[in-house]
């Protein structure tokens, strides 16, 4: 063959050869692309919801429930037993707490306040100089967090509204077309519907007799109650607060008035679906909750908390990391192609670089630092396009989920970004271990017969 001929040849081979380097290479990056931003998600989401709990959650605090009634029931809406102290939340039946329950938790050692939650139905809400009436879930304001106001103010830290007040949050005042400021020191209504009693046969038809149909109808009549309260202040719209949640936030010693009027006469009268216990400070919030488990209480606190949003967002990271090493999976098989073919190709380099004395564990590890130039390639392509693209959306993504000013949900960990291109360049190398080897045991006089 003349020598340009070869000299072409090589050309052309070397052309191919860095083209098949370059898509095995975006096909790592693909992979690498999706692993560094499913990093950076979990990690993102951790930093944020680690925010929220040290944020919104007293590290004094201990969550108590009473344990839960069988999970089959908790599942469907199936047959169960009746118990007097158990009630609904959202199709969820519950074991309730009851005031014996919380006698027992105040008596426990290290147990400064406990403050059960009290459930408020309302038929609707109204507000002054407004038309039309509304649907509102009513909470109880958290003196143990202070949240950030658009209008109005709060007490400090640690205190509680007034009884006759109210906390609404600024997505009120959006939805009702006002101005924040224009709802403070303005008067909501909540009304209440209280259902009758339920007679007995005998009662029916005496008040029949007696009566008639009118005090029949009476006897079933349901009992309304309006409640106006003063609106103080409109919480800020954070995803950081748990305060700034769709709620209108009253205080305990209104929210214990309108619950116990709510449930008197009923099995629910003063029971409740769950209750805070203050810890004192100093004491050992760990202790405070085996205790509390030890007389039959489920007890959470913010720490099992905290490890439950961790649980969840592994998991969830976990699957898109998934589709990242299915990805990564495939560009394997691209690397070990790509070295084969080169192994191919340059037969007849090979055969004159062992002539001319190269052993051949040389010459494997020639074709392996090439597999994991491959897999660094890939890696950093891919990393770089994820911080790129990340940090460029973070702030639209900030906007789009209301996250809080200064909280991002891709962060990323320069660390990590180094293991994982580290650990493509591994893989890569791995997956040109057969074509390295194969090239180290080519028979020199053979391959330098290759043309």
């Amino acid at each position: 063959m003349k020598r340009p001929d070869i000299m072409k040849r090589a050309a052309r081979n070397l052309r191919q050869a860095k083209g098949r380097t370059l898509l095995t290479s975006l096909a790592i990056a693909v992979g690498a692309f999706t692993i560094a931003t499913s990093l950076a998600a979990g990690e993102g989401a951790r930093q944020y919801a680690d925010t929220i709990i040290k944020s919104n959650v007293d590290p004094q605090s201990v969550f108590v429930t009473r344990e839960q009634m069988n999970d089959a029931a908790m599942i469907s809406g199936g047959l169960r037993e009746y118990s007097e102290t158990s009630g609904e939340l959202g199709g969820v039946s519950m074991q309730m707490l009851t005031a014996d329950d919380l006698t027992t938790l105040k008596g426990i050692f290290g147990v400064h306040q406990v403050r059960p939650a009290y459930l408020i139905f309302t038929q609707f809400v109204t507000f002054e100089g407004v038309d039309g009436r509304f649907t509102s879930d009513v909470t109880m304001y958290d003196p143990t967090v202070l949240a950030t106001v658009t209008a109005g103010t709060l007490p400090q830290l640690g205190e509680q509204i007034a009884v006759n007040e109210a906390v609404i949050p600024e997505s009120y005042a959006n939805t009702l077309g006002k101005q924040p400021s224009e709802l403070v020191g303005k008067t909501l209504t909540l009304t209440l519907v209280k259902a009758g009693k339920t007679p007995s046969e005998a009662e029916v038809q005496e008040t029949m007799l007696t009566g008639g149909l009118e005090a029949v109808k009476a006897l079933y009549a349901q009992e309304t109650r309006e409640v106006p309260l003063t609106i103080r202040a409109v919480s800020a719209q954070s995803s950081t607060s748990f305060s700034a949640s769709a709620a209108v936030f009253i205080s305990d010693a209104k929210g214990e008035e309108l619950s116990n009027w709510l449930t008197e006469g009923t099995d629910q009268y003063q029971q409740y679906i769950s209750a805070t216990v203050m810890v004192e400070d100093g004491a050992d919030v760990t202790q405070v909750k085996a205790a509390i488990k030890d007389k039959g209480f489920s007890a959470m606190t913010a720490q099992d908390i905290s490890g439950m949003i961790f649980t969840m967002v592994n998991v969830l990271q976990g699957i898109v990391t998934g589709f990242g090493v299915l990805a990564l999976i495939a560009s394997v098989f691209g690397i070990i192609n790509t070295q084969y073919i080169s192994v191919l190709e340059r037969t007849s380099q090979i055969g004159l670089m062992k002539a001319l004395g190269m052993p051949g564990r040389a010459v494997g590890k020639l074709f392996r630092y090439e597999a994991a130039w491959i897999g660094a390639i890939g890696g950093l392509i891919g990393v770089v396009l994820a911080y790129g693209i990340g940090t460029a959306m973070n702030p639209w993504i900030t906007e789009t989920l209301t996250l809080g000013e200064g909280n991002y949900l891709l962060i990323f960990v320069w660390w990590q970004n180094v293991l994982l291109i580290v650990g493509l360049m591994l893989v890569a190398i791995v997956a040109g271990w057969f074509p390295s080897r194969k090239a180290a045991k080519l028979d020199p006089i053979e391959a330098l017969r290759t043309e």
